[in-house]
């Protein structure tokens, strides 16, 4: 699957598969000085506190009237589906990129511009960082938790130089905050690295924040 996003039609496309999957790698990684897509990691289910759904609609929205690309998991429940639905709706381009396991089980959004379905979680996530140009965690569960550590530390290890952004809606993320800072003093955290992970509860103020990142690193 080449790097490059393609143009789909009006209509949904869904791609069964994706051949082939490239490694990342400093090699094949090619990070664009403009931001023109963002992958977005958030929960498959509402929350508790309304925050939550008004913080993935505001997000949809912003990326949308940027004239940004939209990739996310392709579920169409909970916040993700919130986040899918505002950005269609405000003339965006969404991505879906899902396993057939989770397709063959889950509901999925039938209105999407394209929906990849790869083999394996590890192709699925790989494919996720091919296409996106810098990634954010909004407020999820575990697998929210395990997507934005993982290319959290791809960039830590010069995989790539996508920035990652945090939106701490509600306070959501405070407490891995504390966590963060408590293994950076422990020794278990290089600064520069602590330095590389942007937090706001602002949907533009994210965007431009890691806008800003991306223009300021070197190509790879």
């Amino acid at each position: 699957m080449a790097n490059r996003l393609r143009q789909a039609p009006a209509k949904s496309r869904q791609c069964q598969s994706v051949s082939p999957v490239i490694a990342v790698s400093q090699a094949t990684d090619i990070t664009r000085r403009v931001m023109k897509s963002v992958c977005v990691f958030l929960g498959s289910n509402p929350g508790n506190h309304p925050a939550y759904m008004a913080a993935a609609e505001a997000m949809g929205r912003e990326i949308a009237g940027r004239g940004l690309t939209c990739i996310y998991g392709g579920s169409r429940t909970g916040l993700m589906n919130q986040l899918a639905d505002s950005a269609l709706t405000a003339g965006g381009r969404v991505i879906g990129v899902t396993v057939q396991a989770l397709k063959d089980k889950e509901n999925f959004h039938q209105g999407l511009t394209e929906l990849h379905v790869l083999p394996t979680m590890h192709e699925r996530k790989n494919l996720m960082v091919q296409l996106a140009d810098a990634f954010v965690a909004l407020p999820g569960g575990i697998g929210t938790f395990e997507e934005f550590f993982e290319v959290y530390t791809l960039g830590q290890m010069d995989f790539h130089a996508k920035p990652c952004g945090l939106l701490d809606v509600n306070g959501f993320y405070a407490p891995l905050k504390l966590m963060l800072d408590r293994a950076e003093q422990e020794g278990f955290l290089k600064n520069p690295h602590r330095q590389t992970i942007f937090r706001t509860d602002s949907p533009a103020r994210m965007l431009d924040m890691l806008q800003k990142a991306l223009a300021g690193r070197p190509e790879q």
